[in-house]
């Protein structure tokens, strides 16, 4: 139960969240396989048990999104048009116009769906109502966006935002990254990308490599912002920041896992480990707002 990302969201000032209720609501759209032509469907799964649809404990909540896509690669869609194509060519004598292959290849994608292969995905989201978090585990913003904007349609009452701080977390990292000095709490690792605002947007990485060398401010000088930059809070917790304020690449260091091997079974060790999880997460996104000069008003 180890969130490896973080796509942050702020909760309305005041939110109140009554887990019973909210468990109510998700269970009215649950995840239902997709239909015969639908490529993907969305809705929520319980965590453990049939009916377990929010988890709860030390007033920190755990929900589930389940997505269910259709595997229709589109290689094979272009090759059966193409090949339909072809044969209504050698029949009546001339190709095709560009209206007619677009039917023939919506005709073949309405044929092949209701055979594709079908994945199920389950992304899985943190509510902190103390702290004002909404956090999904997710790489991408767009499974993220998928999860709000159906968490808005289940629970309309759950008022979500994205966070914005007085600095930006680019214009920090830079700051960071020339001084060679982290905010108070935590350390900078040896990972960094660094990239020229503009067109050219010239990128320089940096993988598991020193960044107090006078390369990294040559960089900076020439105008490069610093857009994703690894970084270890209090010794515990190590990530990778970017300049969305998004937490990528996250790594619980193994004195909080071995907490969590002193479990006697399997639940055990969930309850515990979502304990420490979101016990360090909350403390960590409160430390690193205020290291980005605290919330703005925007």
């Amino acid at each position: 139960m180890w969130f490896r990302n973080l796509q942050v969201f702020r909760l309305a000032p005041g939110t109140g969240l009554d887990p019973e209720r909210l468990a109510e609501k998700l269970a009215a759209r649950p995840l239902e396989p997709c239909g015969g032509l639908e490529r993907q469907r969305l809705g929520w799964r319980p965590l453990r048990g049939e009916d377990d649809f929010v988890y709860g404990q030390n007033g920190q909540y755990l929900i589930a999104l389940g997505i269910e896509d259709k595997l229709l690669p589109a290689s094979v869609v272009r090759q059966m048009a193409e090949d339909k194509v072809a044969e209504i060519a050698q029949a009546e004598g001339y190709k095709p116009g560009a209206k007619r292959r677009r039917e023939i290849r919506e005709q073949i994608e309405d044929e092949l769906l209701p055979r594709a292969f079908v994945k199920r995905t389950t992304v899985h989201a943190w509510l902190d109502p103390a702290g004002g978090w909404l956090a999904v585990d997710a790489a991408s913003a767009g499974k993220a966006e998928a999860l709000v904007k159906l968490l808005g349609e289940s629970a309309p009452d759950l008022a979500l935002a994205l966070p914005h701080t007085q600095l930006s977390p680019g214009a920090a990292m830079t700051g960071w990254l020339a001084a060679n000095e982290a905010p108070a709490g935590f350390s900078i690792d040896r990972d960094c990308e660094l990239r020229l605002p503009g067109e050219d947007r010239a990128t320089v990485r940096y993988v598991r490599h020193a960044l107090d060398g006078e390369e990294i401010g040559a960089h900076i000088a020439a105008g490069k912002l610093a857009t994703r930059l690894g970084l270890t809070w209090s010794d515990r917790v190590s990530f990778v920041l970017t300049e969305k304020l998004e937490i990528k690449r996250l790594q619980f260091l193994d004195i909080l896992k071995e907490q969590s091997e002193q479990a006697e079974d399997a639940e055990a060790m969930f309850q515990i480990e979502f304990a420490l999880m979101t016990g360090e997460l909350a403390r960590l996104l409160a430390d690193l707002v205020e290291a980005l000069g605290g919330e703005s008003d925007e």
